[in-house]
């Protein structure tokens, strides 16, 4: 029986299925996967038939999932992750080149440790392009899911989205109040001192939204009057070394080497509170490349050196 169902089931299906749960909706899915939504609505409910079980239920709001669609997914999204590996395997073995390995970073990594870690990567697999690819932690796990990335580095993900992947921590990331060196606040050892200041604030889905959150909540803060909301690098950077004067709240490894070179100082608050892991995510149950485990240990051994851990 299971076999036959196995047999049955077809890449549309799966595709249907993940896209309609990353897009939220039949309509997003469809649009993503170029087809009408009475077809992505069909494929569901052939899936569905195929299975025995209902996977999500429709309303309004758009999409949500049923208990079977829960244990359902994971398989769902490692099924298409290891199909999009094996196509981009063949891809570069047909080009006579190595398979390029892709990495999903946060901006704390990307401005701190990953540019050391390309360079002992290189050293220890010349020949293994690599791409990288910056963004909120969200997006990354879903492109992890559907194998869009082979590894992503940064801080763990909501609970609720962790289910089928894996997390291996590197060290432990101070989240801090970045100001630029002479500001006029320099000193200020209170958060809540900062009402009249302009605030760059992480937005919803950003990997520190809720350690902020927590920390602001802890210390009876409800918000700031002046809050801008923004993980833009360029944009945070402007703005905290520009005529503006932000104060922006940021995980430290961002503003590292604006730090480093006199630019930035933290400012004197304890935000032990809002310290948090960052690691290397994987799908599980996924047998390692050898690209993969040479870049893993690339990321062990620089992590060490700079003293993260």
């Amino acid at each position: 029986m299971e076999f036959k169902r196995t047999k049955q089931i077809k890449m549309r299906h799966l595709s249907a299925f993940v896209e309609t749960l990353r897009g939220g909706s039949l309509k997003a899915a469809a649009e993503r996967m170029f087809l009408t939504q009475p077809t992505v609505s069909k494929t569901l409910s052939d899936l569905e038939t195929i299975l025995g079980v209902t996977l999500l239920t429709r309303g309004r709001g758009g999409v949500s999932l049923t208990r079977e669609g829960a244990v359902f997914r994971q398989f769902a999204e490692q099924g298409l992750a290891a199909v999009s590996h094996g196509l981009a395997s063949l891809d570069a073995l047909s080009a006579g080149r190595a398979a390029p390995l892709r990495i999903g970073t946060l901006p704390s990594v990307s401005a701190d440790l990953l540019p050391d870690v390309i360079l002992r990567f290189a050293a220890l697999s010349p020949a293994t392009p690599v791409t990288v690819v910056e963004g909120p932690i969200t997006d990354l796990i879903n492109g992890l899911r559907a194998g869009d990335f082979d590894l992503l580095i940064g801080r763990m993900g909501p609970p609720d989205r962790m289910t089928g992947l894996t997390f291996t921590q590197l060290y432990s990331e101070k989240v801090i109040f970045a100001v630029a060196r002479g500001h006029p606040r320099s000193e200020t050892t209170d958060a809540a001192a900062l009402a009249d200041q302009r605030i760059l604030y992480p937005p919803p889905g950003a990997a520190i939204r809720p350690l902020v959150d927590r920390f602001m909540i802890e210390r009876g803060i409800a918000g700031y009057s002046h809050q801008i909301e923004t993980v833009s690098g360029a944009f945070g950077r402007a703005m905290t070394l520009g005529a503006a004067q932000a104060i922006w709240i940021i995980s430290q490894g961002v503003v590292a080497d604006d730090i480093a070179a006199g630019r930035m100082l933290a400012l004197p608050i304890d935000t032990d509170s809002m310290s948090g892991p960052v690691g290397i995510m994987a799908r599980a149950e996924e047998e390692p490349t050898p690209a993969i485990r040479l870049f893993r240990q690339a990321l062990q051994e620089t992590s060490k050196r700079s003293d993260n851990i």
